[in-house]
């Protein structure tokens, strides 16, 4: 009851005489402040969003807005001495850690680091909140002076102060904190562990001792010094952050309907009494569950996951315990909140298997472009309603939230995602889909873990099971992004991600990385590059493009593939925080670390506003009988992806393939294997690894032969022709590499991006018996091609093949260029 009696206090010291504890027993006031935290209930996500705390009856608007201005000072005050707590508890922290670098420490710098964690983060929300509630609550600052003075002469000076009280709006004070309370989650997870150094050095150091027992801190409006424990100021944020849902609910109680403030509270307390009670229930994860046979299942992780079956599929809840898989579905009984069995699996040798679900039919993907774009008239609409602030349109807020739950949970249950296929030693087996690659391999890695720590199966009781996931579970909503409501700490635009190349691959192998983005999935959320060529150090120099609304990270994976392309592995993933006030309109290169591997991207961010996703599925623009700029301006790069993967293919297994180039693969794969770059790159790709080498090189000089223009401009089929009759071979070649560069560039990169790898074919001459020469005659049609065909076409051939030849014998032939060169700010390791 301390904040009972520091409201005493404060009463008192403004000469209000307060009522007694027990007049207060019945009190509503009393209690919405101190109702007791545990009962607190959420309710299902699934089903319509259970009513806000409505506001109460009251005989009087002007009574209800002194209350509501009594509240606000309250928690102003409650505030101040919370800073004032949280000071002290931060005085001995540089003089401890000044100390742990002596010969004599008190604590380490790790344990430093461990006692303190987060607090000044927490002191800095804090002092931000505080400061501006302070600012608000000046009577200046209530409502401008000209306002004041129009309300004085329309309506008199007693209704002056009470329309001033009703102008004051800190509902997005309340909205800005509480969408910052997740720095909490690490403090909260890391107290057992500062509580645990801090009695362990009372014990064994005198000083610390001394230290701990004495912290005085500052108290009420006059300063009075009060003792308090250093474990007892290490409670103080715990207990802090779990009132806040209390506080919210008893301004907002206080808050007249018609208040501008009403539904921004009522918002603010959505996200918080979720973020309490997921942060409550993780609290309690490491309750122990007592099982028929005596022994302990703790419950380790849990979230919702897609459930596959025979008939269909949808939205559940998985439960991973000490040992065994539990998949609950959440359902609402009245206004409690309760699970039911699905299924589950034990550990005890539990295989795991992970794919890319394949692609819906054009039916299907008509049907989520759509809801797509009505989600996001769905949020236009909701943004336009909550700008007015009314009661009246309170309705309407509530009837657009409850559809925009809804399109986006059928999103998450149905676009395609990623399966985990679950085999046990029993027999059975259960498939779930994942919304990320990302969420699966936390999934994935968990799972194996335990399972490899798990040595014997006891049968649980499924109806106890099942009854305390209720209290234990650690996630209570799904990913669900339209319960945020707070985007002044998200982007929106365009944000460019190239992914370069990477390092740090114990075996050479093909490999690529998947970029997903959060945030509303209005636009696609999830790209990958191509797959490398067989190497150590992959590179793509891949650019791709997201257009974002919402995101706040920006979530990296990187999987390899072994040489028989029969097996994936992710190798490592990484989290890039993406901030707004520090994002670039240069781009930015940034070395990330995912697991044993480095990879090298390049990241651009140019905020703009986002035009209407289409409502009809995006199609693949095509690349065969296409102008190569064309192509190349499309996907963002010097060198077309279908030259470079068809290229890395053949580099892969080819070089030693007799008569490669020469040798026509079958014109059924090479049909296939147009169709496919034409309409889906991804499948094309997947493709060139299966079928005949010959029918990947017969794919790339098709695509030469049906280039519109050719690589090698007509008009320069005179002046080359030309250079070929200078008798001085250096001559010939200097004006030869000349009119190299003067080719455009994406023609330019490619030509040479083509003519090194020719070169590299013809080292192995002795094996594939593809000569230089051979391999210029086999090209030199396709690239080079006269402004006017003529009847005898011999000398052309033979100018065709002549001026390939002489540059793939150019001793000082340039590097290919495959993406632009980049306008880096700066560089991050």
């Amino acid at each position: 009851m301390e904040l009972y009696r520091e409201a005493i206090d404060y009463l008192n010291a403004y000469g209000i005489s307060p009522v007694t504890e027990e007049e207060m027993v019945d009190s509503d006031l009393l209690q919405d402040v101190f109702a007791e935290e545990t009962e607190w209930v959420s309710h299902s996500p699934l089903q319509t969003e259970p009513g806000l705390p409505s506001t109460p009856t009251i005989d009087s608007p002007d009574d209800l807005l002194q209350k509501r201005m009594v509240v606000l000072k309250g928690i102003l005050i409650s505030e101040e001495i919370y800073l004032t707590e949280l000071e002290t508890l931060l005085t001995p922290m540089k003089a401890l850690r000044a100390a742990a670098g002596t010969s004599q420490p008190v604590l380490s710098t790790e344990q430093v680091q461990t006692v303190f964690y987060q607090i000044p983060e927490l002191r800095d929300l804090h002092k931000d909140f505080c400061t501006s509630l302070r600012t608000r609550l000046q009577p200046e600052k209530v409502m401008d002076p000209q306002s004041q003075r129009d309300l004085g002469r329309e309506e008199g000076p007693d209704i002056q102060l009470n329309q001033a009280e009703h102008y004051l709006s800190v509902g997005d004070l309340f909205l800005k904190f509480v969408n910052q309370l997740g720095v909490y989650r690490g403090f909260i997870d890391n107290y057992e562990n500062a509580v645990e150094i801090v009695q362990k050095c009372m014990q064994s150091d005198q000083r610390f001792r001394t230290l701990a027992e004495s912290m005085m801190s500052s108290k009420g409006s006059d300063n009075v010094k009060t003792k308090y424990t250093f474990e007892a100021l290490l409670y103080k944020p715990l207990d802090r952050v779990m009132k806040t849902t209390l506080v919210l609910h008893d301004l907002l109680k206080h808050t007249p309907p018609d208040h501008p403030d009403s539904i921004t509270l009522q918002e603010a307390l959505r996200l918080t009494s979720s973020f309490l009670s997921g942060v409550n229930e993780r609290s309690q994860c490491k309750r122990s569950v007592m099982l028929s046979r005596g022994e302990r299942r703790q419950l380790l992780r849990d979230g919702f996951v897609v459930d596959v079956f025979e008939s269909g599929h949808n939205l559940r809840h998985l439960f991973l315990y000490t040992d065994m898989l539990l998949c609950a579905k959440l359902t609402s009984a009245g206004r409690q909140a309760q699970y039911r069995f699905c299924w589950y699996l034990p550990l005890v040798g539990l295989k795991l298997h992970w794919a890319a679900e394949n692609l819906p039919s054009s039916e299907y993907q008509m049907k989520i472009s759509k809801t797509r774009a009505k989600m996001h008239q769905l949020k236009q609409a909701l943004q336009q309603h909550m700008k007015g602030g009314k009661v009246s349109v309170f309705c309407a807020v509530d009837r657009l939230r409850r559809k925009f739950e809804e399109c986006e949970i059928w999103l998450l249950t149905n676009t395609p995602s990623f399966t985990l296929e679950l085999h046990s030693t029993s027999g059975k087996s259960h498939t779930i889909r994942l919304f990320s690659l990302f969420d699966l391999n936390e999934w994935k890695e968990a799972i194996e873990k335990q399972s490899g720590n798990c040595i014997e199966t006891v049968p649980p009781d499924l109806l106890s099971v099942t009854g305390s996931c209720i209290k234990l579970r650690m996630t209570q909503q799904p990913p669900l992004n339209c319960i945020r409501s707070n985007e002044s700490a998200n982007i929106c635009g365009s944000l460019y991600v190239i992914v370069q190349s990477a390092c740090g691959l114990q075996h050479p192998s093909s490999a690529y990385v998947c970029v997903e983005v959060d945030g509303f999935e209005f636009y696609e959320r999830r790209k990958q590059t191509c797959l490398s060529a067989f190497s150590v150090t992959p590179q793509w120099d891949e650019e791709l493009v997201f257009q974002v609304d919402g995101a706040q990270q920006l979530f990296l994976v990187f999987v390899s593939q072994n040489e028989n392309d029969t097996q994936h592995d992710i190798v490592g993933r990484a989290v890039l925080n993406l901030d707004p006030d520090n994002m670039f309109k240069k781009w930015k290169k940034v070395t990330c670390s995912l697991g044993q591997v480095d990879v090298t991207l390049s990241i651009k961010y140019v905020p703009h506003p986002l035009e209407p996703p289409s409502s009809s599925p995006l199609v693949q623009e095509p690349v065969f009988c296409v102008p190569i700029e064309q192509v190349a301006m499309h996907e963002s790069v010097l060198v077309p992806h279908i030259v470079r993967s068809c290229v890395e293919e053949v580099e892969r297994r080819g070089l030693n393939e007799e008569g490669i180039y020469r040798i026509s693969g079958a014109s059924s794969e090479i049909q296939a294997l147009k169709h496919a770059f034409n309409t889906n790159y991804r499948e094309a790709v997947s493709k060139l690894r299966s079928v005949d080498v010959n029918a990947v090189s017969g794919t790339l000089k098709l695509y030469f032969r049906e280039l519109p223009l050719p690589l090698i401009p007509c008009e320069q089929f005179k002046e080359l022709s030309d250079a070929l009759d200078i008798a001085d071979p250096y001559l010939r070649a200097d004006s030869m590499l000349t009119l190299l560069q003067d080719l455009p560039d994406v023609n330019r990169n490619t030509l040479l991006f083509l003519l090194h790898h020719l070169r590299r074919v013809a080292e192995r001459k002795e094996e594939n018996k593809m000569s230089l020469s051979n391999l210029a005659t086999v090209f030199g049609p396709s690239l080079l091609r006269p402004p006017v065909a003529r009847v005898d076409i011999s000398q052309e051939v033979e100018v065709q093949v002549q001026v390939i030849f002489l540059y793939l014998q150019c001793q000082n032939l340039p590097e290919a260029l495959l993406t632009k060169h980049l306008d880096i700010d700066e560089l991050e390791t």
